[in-house]
């Protein structure tokens, strides 16, 4: 996460970031995971240029707000059964890369509970918009 941070694009950028946002989802190639809902902890972080980000007044439209974050994720994983955690991340990455304000982002999933011997395994992905 540190090289993202000194990218040349992303100077001048905010970050904003969702943390393990749990959601329960179908999620799953083999049959035993399509009969049933899976714990999956989604991460986001944001890029935003500080042109577009810094409030003058203190007020909520200034900045890119939370929500729409959450309510993207949402949205997606509301509309049915998913096999890949790539295609998951990958469909978050553009839901994200549409606002208007979000110069770079940083989609993650994580399935915890696949794997007694280890704490998740999970996807990540990097998108970034042509200036």
């Amino acid at each position: 996460m540190h090289s993202l941070l000194v990218h040349p694009a992303l100077m001048g950028c905010r970050r904003l970031f969702l943390r393990d946002y749990e959601v329960n989802i179908n999620i799953g190639v083999h049959e035993f995971e399509k009969r049933g809902e899976q714990r999956v902890l989604i991460n986001v972080d944001l890029f935003v240029p500080l042109a577009q980000s810094t409030p003058q007044a203190d007020k909520l439209h200034e900045v890119l707000d939370y929500d729409f974050i959450r309510s993207s994720i949402a949205e997606r994983v509301a509309r049915g059964h998913i096999h890949l955690q790539e295609t998951l991340v990958d469909d978050v990455l553009k839901l994200m890369l549409a606002h208007p304000q979000v110069r770079a982002a940083r989609v993650s999933t994580e399935k915890p509970d696949v794997y007694p011997d280890c704490d998740a395994v999970g996807v990540e992905v990097f998108g970034l918009k042509e200036p």
